[in-house]
Formats: C-alpha cells, structure tokens, sequence
C-alpha cells in the first residue's frame, strides 16, 4: 500500500510527512468537516465524524442520506443488518432512482456542465459531452431497452469499452430499474457466456468493435461466439465505435439507428433501495467467478462521499480514473460517484504507453486534470522510462494523485510522488474491493495538519471499524500488531449477496470469523494504530514455522534498482515446509547482468527481512501474467513453479495471454541450468 504525502519545502518522503496548509489551499479544507456532509453533522471535526459513524451509524448515515440523495419516498429505517447471517439491509422504505440522482438532479441546476471527457483511443480527439446530453442519450437508450421488452429487474449484460455509450447504458438500466452487469471487454467468448448464463441475462449492449493502444478489437464476433452457449439472449444492442461493418444476424439490433428514434424523454422508474443496481463477477480463487450484488440507495451514497472526501474532490475539478469500466474501480469512481457529485469524469480509453510512455501526462495536460488515479502496475510500467517522458508535460493541474490494486513498493511511489507530482501532490492509496463498493481504509480523510506515512493506507473511511483476527478467531487487540482484516459493522456500501448463492456469499465472507465481514486480507496495526495492508491471507508462506507475507517479499525485491516488479509464491519443501519462489522483471540495462543482479536480490531480502525469507529460487522473466486492471494472476505462477501446466485454467482473463508460455519457456531454461549444476 502507499499513501499521501505533500510539503512546502525540501521534506524527504523517507520520513512521515504532515498534511499543511501551505499546499492546493483546499488541502485543510477536505481534511476537516466539509459543511455539505449534512446540515446535521456540519462543524464538526474529522474525529468527531469518524467516532459518531461507528458509534451512531443511524444518526451518521441517515442525516447525511436524507440530504445528499433525491428520494421519491424517503426511508423510515436507516438499517437492519446482521452479519453472522449475511443480511445488510440499508434505508429502508425509502424509494429513489440512481439515473436521476447522477443526471436529472444536475441537469435542473447546471445543464451545460461537462459530464464526461471521452479520452479516446487516438491522443487529441476527446469528446466533451454535458450532463444534459448523457441525460438524453441515457433516456434514449432507456426507451430502446423498453421497447425491446427489458423489464424492470431483468439482467442485461454491457460488453463495451469505456465509452460515453457505455455510461449511458448502465444508466439507462438503472433508469428503467434493470440490473447490469459489465463484463470487461478484454474477456473471452467464454469468460462472458459463463457470466451470462450465471446472470441469466436476456440482454447484451456490445460495440461492433473496441480499438484500444491503436489495434482493433472484434467485440461483436466475441459476443457472437459467447451467445450460441446462451439461450437465454433474446437481443443484442450493437453499438458502433469505428466505421467497420460487422455481421448482423437475427437478434442483432443497430443501437445508434434505434436510439435516433426514441424520445429523449424517459420515466424514471422508482426502486426501493434494497433493489438490485447492478451485478459484477470477480474471479475466485478458485473456479467459478462470483457475481457480486450491489443494490440502489446505500452504494451511491457510498461511492459519492468516499470520491469526495478520500480523492478531496471539490466541484468545478476534472476527475481523472483511468479504470476501466469493466471493474468495481470504474463502477464507482468513472461513473456512480463522480456523477452523483456532479463532477466531470474523464473516460480514459487507451492504454498508458500509446502512442509514446507520456500519454497519462499529455493527458492531464491536455484536459487539466485535477485528481489522477491509475494502477501501481501502470506506475511500475511507466517508471522503466525515462522521466522526460513526464516532465516534458505541464502537471500544474494536479492536486491528488492516488492508486489502487496491487500493493505499490517505495520505488514507485517515491517515482509518482516526486516525478509525477513533483513533490507537491498528496499521494492516497486507496485499500477496498469489489465487495466493499468504495473506498475503506485510505490516509484522507483526516485532521488538518495530521500525519502520512509513505507505505501505508493508514485510515478507516467514516463508518469502517476494522478489526484484526488471530488464528483461532480471538480479536487482536491493542498496537504494534498484525492479524487477518475484517469490519466488524456493516456500512452502506458493502455487497448485499453472491447472485443466486447467497449461503457462498456467507460463506466466503462471515463463516471465517464469525459476525465478522472477512476481506482476505492481512493486515498490520502500527504502534499509532494505522492500518498497512500486508497483502492477502491466502499469499503467506509458512517457512520453518515463521508465517511471512509474500508481499513483504515482493516490497524487498522491488527496493533494488533494476527490479520495476516482482511476484513472490511460496511452494512445498519437504524440510522447511514452504519456501519462497521469486519472479522478477528486470530492467532492459540490467538483462546483461542477471547473475550479479540475483546476488544483489538475496543480500537485499536477508537484509530487509531475514535470511529464511530468501527465495529459494529466481526467475528472471519479462513480464508478469496480469489482467486488465494490473492484478497479478499468482495461481498461473504457482502452476508453473510447481510444473503443472496441463490445467492452468482460464487464461482469457489476461491482458496479454501469451506471457504465460513466455514464463513456462523461462522456466524450463531455469530448471535446465540447475539440472546441469
């Protein structure tokens, strides 16, 4: 995890920096209590707020409900859960509409505000389009949805790249009260049909093509592969992104021609706020994907505050994620939260090296963003380049730079923090998951003037109570302490259920320690009592006796200079029981000098951590298996360090399959010298 860190002079960020007030002006501002978190909670200070969320959540959440969402029948109970039974109820009673909440609202006030900045494909073509335009092309799609029979909490699947189309598509179904699910454009034929026929969809929205990093992708011919495997699929909506034709058969209807004719006037229909908003799949850790439930009122309310507060979000700023759509990260910060705030989202289409390593930052240039949040993994990506590729551009507009996936080690946060934010820009890493809806634990936000620490996400967001666990299920109590990460109240935001498996759903996150939402992770409890994530449960590595995260591994290995990133899995050992198996990405200057590097990498871990925590072996290899948003496939690495790569599993997740027969080849190599020796 890294953090926040800004300061008016020479401070190092080696050392704990302080929030102050000499920086962006409006730093101090977001820290204390912003008047409009409600009338009810106004003046009061950011410890105030956080004791009364989680000691009073119906007062907290329901002052700030009633006047930050537009209700068409208000709530008459702020919450009804128990954990021990999965059962997360919030506002109840109340009715409202998502669409209306993101459009119509801003719509009335400001129509000609900008909406959304399509950051296309090809650098210098971005498309602005206003509120009251999404709103009409929202309406219009609503109404095409209607008329081909979409009813009202049917699932329609969205197969599309980030698009303003794509936006008006989730809204459309949140307006006419249907449930989506965005399968992310990159996936396979199967990936997708397994997700639809899980979803039971009627319904797909594809694109005829996608083009991203300047190459083509065939969209349609992968929704027309996916949908002979579902019989469910009465209709597919193509949408047109490039001028190319594509084939057409029966249940293919033409978007953009249909939508022409509908009204740009749509109803908006009134969901009770525990009605399902959308589904999204996330990978297990083992077979089948899960599809994750979020409903209505409470996840709004959720993604719109943790944008304002955690990212110090102040309206007139461009705010630029450049997540895909296709993932919870996009879900809530490109589309729900920016929007139910009013802001100006960017949709960033490409990738973060076309057409040259600069394009983030011609971007921001370009569209003066104000907040940018991208993945470690793009970071880690960018820093192999030479920082002209940067500073050649003007970053003056920047406030807030944060990150969110992978753990992101000193290097690359020291890169993004000086490099990119010249020193000047509060840095937040965010910790939070497809099941959280939003933000949990990040350093904003905070008292004015309070303490950030490189490295750390440090803070539970208004209403988080995390607890650490032991083994055997007691609360840890106390600093200076680690155990398994879990919350042990409900918040607005989480995830209500697994579609059509709600006793999985209990079963992944309440059964392991019980009464208790369980997230996977572990976690470290410092002496001052911040939170630093230490990676996943299931990615420690038990070496004679001494349990060790791998990404504390990880963190050590990416110290060295030439090492941009590195993936740890631990393996059997028939004597120590596990050890730790490495694989490293060199930089290009290094590849000459592998054997000197690996020394150098084994002195670095005995030094940082200890000598049982050297990896037994080194892989040297030039990319990591990732998916599209940067996680990296560490099942695929545990199969080929183990030699079975008869059943790797689905590889039509990755961003680029072909890196896995890159790595089984290295690794032969690598199992061949040693044979030798």
């Amino acid at each position: 995890e890294q953090s926040r860190a800004t300061g008016c002079g020479n401070l190092s960020t080696l050392h704990v920096v302080l929030i102050s007030r000499c920086h962006a002006g409006s730093l101090s501002s977001s820290s204390a209590a912003q008047p409009d978190l409600s009338s009810h909670l106004a003046g009061k200070t950011y410890s105030d707020l956080y004791e009364l969320s989680v000691k009073d959540p119906e007062t907290f959440w329901g002052s700030i409900a009633k006047e930050r969402l537009a209700w068409t029948k208000p709530f008459d109970q702020v919450t009804d859960c128990d954990l021990s039974s999965g059962k997360i109820n919030w506002f109840l009673g109340g009715q409202l509409n998502v669409s209306v909440n993101c459009l119509d609202v801003h719509v009335a006030k400001d129509p000609d505000r900008v909406a959304l900045i399509w950051e296309k494909d090809e650098p210098g073509t971005e498309e602005r389009i206003t509120y009251r335009e999404l709103l009409e092309m929202t309406c219009r799609l609503a109404n095409t949805l209607k008329s081909y029979g979409v009813q009202r909490g049917e699932r329609v699947a969205i197969y599309m790249p980030v698009s303003p189309m794509a936006v008006a598509a989730m809204m459309a179904c949140a307006r006419i009260g249907a449930v989506h699910t965005v399968v992310f454009a990159g996936f396979s034929s199967e990936a997708l049909a397994g997700r639809i026929q899980d979803a039971q969809c009627k319904f797909v929205i594809t694109c005829n093509q996608g083009v991203r990093g300047g190459r083509i992708f065939d969209l349609k011919s992968t929704v027309d592969k996916a949908v002979k495997s579902c019989p469910s699929i009465q209709h597919v909506f193509v949408a047109k992104r490039t001028n190319n034709g594509v084939p057409m058969g029966k249940l293919d209807i033409s978007l953009d021609e249909v939508m022409a004719g509908q009204s740009s006037v749509c109803a908006p229909e009134p969901m009770d706020s525990e009605e399902m908003l959308f589904m999204l799949y996330t990978s297990g850790s083992t077979g089948k994907p899960k599809g994750i439930v979020h409903t209505q009122a409470g996840y709004l309310l959720y993604a719109s505050l943790t944008h304002q507060y955690v990212f110090d979000y102040t309206p007139g700023d461009v705010f630029g994620c450049v997540a895909d759509i296709g993932w919870i990260t996009g879900h809530s910060y490109v589309v729900y939260g920016p929007l139910c705030n009013g802001a100006t989202s960017v949709l960033f289409e490409s990738t973060p090296v076309y057409p040259h390593p600069g394009r983030y930052w011609e971007t921001v240039q370009r569209l003066r963003i104000n907040q940018f949040y991208g993945a470690p993994t793009a970071i880690r990506l960018l820093l192999k380049h030479e920082e002209n590729w940067v500073k050649k551009y003007d970053r003056s507009s920047l406030k807030t730079l944060a990150s969110v996936g992978e753990p992101i080690n000193q290097e690359a946060w020291e890169w993004f923090y000086n490099v990119v934010g010249d020193g000047r820009c509060p840095l937040v890493d965010t910790w939070w998951q497809t099941e959280t809806g939003g933000v949990c634990i990040a350093p904003l936000p905070a008292e004015p003037g309070a303490e950030i620490r490189p490295a750390m996400a440090m803070r539970p967001f208004f209403g988080i109570q995390p607890a650490l666990l032991g083994e055997k299920g007691q609360i840890i109590t106390g600093n200076d302490v680690s155990g398994a990460l879990c919350i042990s109240k409900p918040w607005p935001g989480m995830a209500r259920t697994i579609f059509g498996d709600h006793q999985r759903f209990v079963d992944a996150y309440f059964k392991p320690y019980q009464g208790q939402y369980f997230s996977g992770d572990g976690a470290y409890r410092t002496e001052d009592g911040y939170y630093q994530i230490t990676g996943r449960m299931d990615d420690v590595i038990n070496i004679s006796g001494h349990r060790l995260g791998t990404a504390e591994i990880e963190d050590a290995l990416d110290n060295h200079p030439d090492v941009p990133e590195s993936a740890v899995i631990g393996i059997p050992h028939e004597i120590k029981g596990e050890v730790p198996f490495a694989f490293v990405v060199l930089k290009e200057s290094a590849s000459e000098n592998q054997r000197a590097v690996v020394e150098e990498l084994r002195h670095l871990v005995a030094t940082k951590i200890a000598k049982y925590a050297v990896p037994d072996h080194f892989l040297v290899v030039k990319r990591l298996p990732k998916t599209r948003s940067g996680k990296i496939m560490r099942r695929i690495l545990r199969k080929v360090a183990m030699q079975d790569t008869s059943n790797l599993g689905d590889v039509s997740t990755l961003d680029d399959p072909s890196v896995v027969s890159e790595i089984i080849e290295a690794h032969k190599q690598y199992r061949s010298h040693a044979a030798k020796k």
